[in-house]
């Protein structure tokens, strides 16, 4: 199993973040009162990600899309136990967590075989 570190999930969510908090900047909320803002910050939301569908697509290209903070382990699923040494020339048959699932650890693993090579 190879692993690379990618913190692409993370980098997402800080820039929908920094874009969220900059779009209303200039206008404060109609009815916004002392209570309201209290309350919300009592309880703040757990960021999470979510494993994007790769399934078919190539290693080395979902690799750099996750991004380079995001820890990922590249496994050969074929049964022949090669190591994945250049993921461009591998494509994608299954991922841990499973496409369109909350990421909850690390590292992602990315099932491969040889971009020539059956999934099956």
């Amino acid at each position: 199993m190879t692993k690379r570190q990618f913190l692409g999930p993370l980098a997402a969510v800080a820039l929908l973040a920094s874009v969220t908090a900059c779009a209303g900047a200039g206008r404060p909320a109609p009815a916004a009162t002392a209570t309201a803002s209290a309350s919300a910050s009592a309880r703040p939301q757990p960021v999470t990600a979510v494993m994007m569908d790769l399934i078919g697509g190539n290693a080395g290209r979902a690799a750099v899309q996750m991004g380079p903070d995001t820890e990922v382990a590249f496994k050969d699923v074929s049964g022949k136990g090669r190591s994945v040494d250049d993921p461009a020339e591998w494509k994608i048959c299954e991922t841990r967590p499973g496409p369109n699932q909350q990421i909850t650890g690390y590292p992602v693993v990315l099932g491969v075989v040889r971009v020539a090579e059956s999934c099956e």
